[in-house]
């Protein structure tokens, strides 16, 4: 493994003197990404001024930096300028070719490829017709519904689409686009569909995305297409669920990786056959009957998946492990079409081990859970989630259409186009909350305080690099650097704060949240970083990452560990939730997870501190903690990181905190401090510290939200009756502010 610490240090050590020199030759041609002997080729080397000369020519920045997973977006390279006549390759994945053109002002283009997969994507650009790649960069591939509607053709009426042929749905149906994403004069449309072909669960099971016929050739490129459809040939009316594609006219018929505008995939009732058509509910009481034959012979996934959490309040609190479902968000207005009389639903996360499955849980007005045995609107679970997930690629792990596959189109069969719904019940039942186990949550706010795993709580205001929380379960280590706080009129406070939080687990992408030196909030990814300006949620190595629009960011780990980081008052709160697996498996700052406080104040050297120690023991006890360079998760980029944190001290032993800040009566800000704070020691201590209400109030809401969070991730007693979980509900209340993503069908 490399560590940032170490290979920015190397990287200050051998170019920042050569690049002074005149001469100093080596090139990132092939070589993105890697530290050389005179300069360097890593993100880091711009904000350092160690790059090697043809940095920016080479390691490729682009824009758009994101797209569907379907393909066809053409992107912009910045900041690289081709010959007009050369003929440009692009390579994803060093397998899937492309065909890139330079424009008439030199800048060179990719048209993204069709992918099965989700993610951070490398690729590479040839100038000499593929005979080598000296360029490149990475493209993210995102989940098809997380595209903005701007860069879709657009079904009107969508649901008049999905049910056409059923009764009293027929007439007219339109498209639409934006007719400056295709600049050619007309355009085609084409059908697509999904299958997956082989073996369930075995190693020829395959996915395909297969061009099934142009519907409309040569049409103007005016932004809309009117048409009354009509069955279509031959074995194409078997397809029920695919996609529509607009391309140039000038690409030949079903042309892969070509600019292109996708639609929403959907249900395609308005081109199946007469048969349905003439009998729409008996055409799909087959297909039900059909689907629930092959669900007999597959593996059971529920025995798999992850129980739901009892109350909306817990499900909301647990972000670690659960996050709001697109279609039934309650901070959307609760449009829940797939779940009557339910107004807000979560997913699991991450896919079951074995079988890849989902889950879903949903939650009525007063917090209940909504079981299938009570209610049609009940939650249900799915074979294929709908995020898909690693390594991707076969089913039933292919983002977004595995899921569509195995549990939406047969949802349409059994309860949608047929009244059988309850073969559609019966396969996916609703979980009940019987083994669900809330997580643990540790917390760290203002001036720092710290409130660890088990309950305990004590104010920390070293200075310098710490371990907040490391497991050997899972490798999991995060990390906080504080910083000095500063007093109105400029000059240090005797105070610190987090001013950043790094983590890692196992193998996994390595993620820093930090204030920069502007006091902006700052997401690096391997050292780089990120813009959320396309994208708000990430799927990464061995995470996924989610930022809302006023900056909270929640990481959530593999293991179901959640983080969350805000920024407050020029300080980082943060929050970490772990799973029940993590008992008896974790040191640091936050303590050993147990339920037992004796042990929490534990030091490298397994002794203990007693529960009820001073303020200056509980220094020692933090500065113990402090973190080494060569196991550092930090990006040291900046002359003053490298020389406070990376060649400094990682304690300060000579940075000496007040431990009991004094509440003199004749000061005026104490009347004023004891107005905001009332009784909270925290708000009063943040307070009298920085002389800055501000901070002292920021204080006081994240010590609010803990005990909130803490409250609601109580555990509770499965109630089997509706009754019953309503009652429990109602003790819960309604659960804490999240925050949506996009939105899914």
């Amino acid at each position: 493994m490399k560590f940032s610490g170490i290979i920015v240090s190397f990287s200050i050590l051998f170019t920042l003197t050569a690049l002074r020199n005149a001469g100093a030759q080596d090139s990132c041609s092939h070589q993105c990404g890697e530290l050389l002997s005179t300069c360097s080729c890593q993100v880091t080397c711009q904000s350092l001024g160690n790059c090697c000369p043809d940095y920016k020519e080479f390691c490729l920045q682009i824009s758009p930096y994101s797209g569907s997973l379907m393909g066809g977006k053409d992107f912009l390279i910045e900041n690289t300028a081709f010959n007009t006549s050369s003929v440009l390759t692009c390579r994803f994945k060093q397998e899937i070719k492309t065909s890139g053109y330079t424009a008439k002002d030199g800048k060179g283009h990719c048209i993204s490829p069709l992918l099965y997969e989700t993610g951070f994507i490398p690729f590479e650009v040839s100038i000499d017709d593929g005979r080598t790649f000296p360029y490149s960069g990475t493209w993210l591939s995102v989940h098809h519904s997380k595209v903005s509607d701007e860069e879709k053709c657009t079904l009107v009426n969508e649901t008049k689409w999905q049910y056409y042929g059923t009764p009293n749905t027929y007439g007219n149906l339109t498209l639409t686009w934006t007719h400056q994403a295709l600049a050619e004069t007309h355009v085609n449309v084409e059908v697509w569909g999904y299958h997956e072909t082989g073996d369930s669960y075995s190693e020829n099971w395959l996915a395909e995305w297969k061009y099934l016929y142009t519907l409309a050739r040569e049409i103007p490129n005016t932004g809309k297409f009117t048409f009354t459809p009509i069955p279509a040939e031959g074995n194409y009316s078997t397809w029920d669920f695919g996609i529509l594609r607009i391309t140039p006219s000038s690409y030949s018929d079903g042309q892969s990786n070509i600019p292109s505008l996708w639609s929403n995939e959907h249900a395609l009732a308005w081109h199946l056959g007469k048969d349905f058509r003439d009998d729409p509910n008996a055409w799909a009481t087959a297909k039900c009957m059909e689907w629930d034959r092959k669900e007999e012979k597959l593996p059971n996934f529920k025995e798999e998946i992850i129980d739901c959490p009892c109350t909306l309040a817990q499900a909301r609190a647990d972000t670690g492990r659960f996050h709001t479902d697109y279609g039934c968000n309650i901070e959307k207005g609760s449009v829940c079409t797939y779940h009557p009389g339910a107004v807000h639903c979560v997913r699991a996360i991450q896919a079951s081990p074995q079988y890849a499955a989902g889950q879903q849980c949903c939650y009525d007005s007063t917090g209940t859970q909504i079981l299938t045995h009570d209610s049609t609107g009940g939650s249900t679970p799915d074979r294929g989630h709908d995020w898909g997930s690693p390594p991707f690629l076969k089913p039933p792990r292919i983002p977004g259409f595995s899921h569509w596959l195995y549990d939406v189109i047969s949802f349409y069969y059994c309860c949608l186009w047929s009244g059988n719904c309850q073969f559609y019940m019966k396969r996916r039942p609703s979980s009940d909350c019987r083994t669900y186990r809330p997580p643990r949550a540790a917390s760290a706010f203002g001036d720092p305080h710290f409130f660890t795993f088990d309950g305990l709580n004590f104010t920390f205001n070293g200075l310098g690099e710490y371990l907040l929380v490391e497991s050997d379960l899972t490798s999991l280590r995060v990390q906080g650097r504080t910083q000095q706080g500063h007093l109105p009129n400029g000059t240090g406070a005797q105070g610190t704060g987090l001013s950043a939080v790094a983590m890692q687990e196992n193998n996994s992408d390595v993620i820093e949240v930090r204030y920069s030196e502007d006091l902006n909030l700052e997401v690096l990814l391997n050292q780089k970083v990120l813009n959320f300006s396309e994208q708000t949620w990430m799927d990464l190595k061995g995470l996924f990452l989610h930022s809302t629009p006023d900056q909270n960011i929640t990481v959530m780990f593999s293991s179901g560990c959640g983080v969350e980081i805000r920024g407050n008052g020029g300080f980082l709160t943060l929050t970490v939730l772990l799973p029940e697996k993590f008992m008896n498996h974790t040191q640091g700052l936050f303590g050993v997870m147990n339920g037992n406080t004796e042990d929490e104040y534990t030091f490298r050297n397994k002794t203990t501190l007693p529960v009820h120690a001073s303020p200056q023991q509980l220094f020692e006890f933090g500065a113990n903690w402090a973190i080494e360079n060569g196991t550092s998760l930090f990006t040291y980029d900046t002359e003053f990181l490298l020389n406070n944190f990376f060649y400094g001290e990682k304690h300060s032993a000579s940075f000496l905190p007040v431990f009991f800040p004094y509440e003199d009566p004749a000061d005026s800000l104490v009347e004023e401090m004891v107005s905001l704070c009332g009784s909270d020691p925290f708000c009063r201590f943040d307070v009298l510290t920085t002389r800055s209400l501000q901070v002292g109030n920021s204080t006081r809401l994240s010590h609010q939200n803990h005990k909130l969070l803490v409250e609601h991730l109580e555990p509770v007693r499965a109630m089997n009756s509706p009754g019953q979980r309503k009652e429990l509900a109602k003790r819960q209340g309604p659960g804490l502010e999240t925050h949506p993503v996009a939105s899914r069908k």
